[in-house]
């Protein structure tokens, strides 16, 4: 199962190449938010991460439910930690 996971923007690390720094459930990973380019993301938004690419800017609130809401699925939301750990754009 592949889902995505809730991620707050620590930074833009080189917005001419639609990077930012995020962070989820502790771990930090480079991530493409080219997909959001007409966002107007900035550091503290929350985006939903797949497979090292934000799909979608969320708020703060809908970021906190959705991570609830996934720890309840047990294996699916390790699994999908792991994958963030093991992706990141350099």
């Amino acid at each position: 199962m592949c889902l995505g996971i809730p991620g707050r923007v620590v930074e833009i690390v080189d917005p001419e190449q639609h990077l930012a720094k995020v962070d989820v459930s502790g771990l930090q990973r480079t991530i493409s938010v080219r997909l959001l380019a007409d966002q107007d993301l900035r550091a503290d938004d929350w985006v939903l991460v797949h497979v090292g690419f934000a799909m979608a800017k969320i708020d703060e609130e809908e970021a906190k439910l959705t991570i609830e809401a996934m720890k309840k699925l047990g294996q699916a939301y390790t699994d999908e930690i792991e994958a963030f750990n093991s992706t990141a754009i350099i």
